[in-house]
């Protein structure tokens, strides 16, 4: 029997995670999102922010 590879289901966090992890007010993660400065995802009345685009977001802001 031949399998399939699967890809590993994304990670999703909600703003209240993102701003506990960044160490910022929720409302500031709102506000990076609403301004596309940080990628999100509207399902239903809350934004959720994948793994990928937190990293790509951390990446961008890295003071280098």
């Amino acid at each position: 029997m031949v399998r399939e590879a699967r890809t590993p289901p994304h990670k999703f966090y909600t703003t209240d995670e993102v701003a506990a992890m960044l160490r910022l007010h929720v409302q500031t993660v709102r506000t990076l999102v609403l301004k596309k400065r940080l990628g999100a995802i509207k399902i239903g009345k809350e934004w959720r922010v994948s793994e990928e685009d937190l990293n790509e977001f951390i990446r961008e802001n890295r003071n280098k």
